[in-house]
């Protein structure tokens, strides 16, 4: 219990922080970048790309990365908040008027953090430096989620391990399987 009373603590904390803390050239950042991985567009548009121009591994990263952002969101937006009704961090404690264009769903956990996540991470073992340079924008869209009020530190966490949990699962399950069935 008092483990929960300091995760809530440290909640509060860091949100009213970085709500009020980002420069208006960094808010403007963060918020176009949102705006591109809304509805994963940016991972779709990123997978076409490795796909187009990376040849053989282009292609295995693209569908890596695809395959666990869709992990992902099965995990995050169909499972987990679905169990879980955490209410988003009280608008009082966002200094802009960018709280008022928030999700009404449970704010556990963060689908959009588990997007970007699962997708960096599984195409980061096929391609280092696009896994390097998808982690920019992840990194941003995570730190968006808590600037903007429509998410927790720990609601974004909790995004990102199921992130996490979803590329190493796309990328190992096909080899436990084969294991398995020879």
């Amino acid at each position: 219990m008092r483990l929960l009373s300091e995760v809530h603590r440290a909640d509060q904390n860091v949100t009213k922080r970085i709500a009020a803390g980002a420069p208006p050239g960094l808010h403007r950042a963060l918020s176009a970048v949102e705006e591109m991985a809304d509805s994963s567009k940016l991972w779709c548009t990123a997978a076409a790309v490795l796909a187009c121009t990376g040849g053989r591994r282009g292609r295995t990263a693209a569908t890596a990365g695809l395959v666990s952002v869709a992990a992902a969101q099965l995990i995050s937006n169909g499972v987990c908040k679905q169990l879980m009704e955490r209410p988003r961090p009280p608008k009082e404690w966002i200094p802009h008027g960018e709280v008022e264009d928030r999700p009404d769903s449970s704010s556990f956990p963060s689908g959009h953090t588990a997007a970007a996540v699962a997708f960096t991470a599984a195409i980061t073992p096929t391609w280092p430096l696009a896994g390097a340079l998808c982690a920019v924008p992840a990194a941003m869209v995570a730190v968006e989620r808590v600037q903007s009020g429509a998410h927790y530190p720990s609601d974004v966490t909790a995004g990102a391990a199921i992130g996490l949990t979803s590329a190493w699962f796309t990328r190992h399950i096909p080899h436990l399987m084969l294991r398995h069935l020879l």
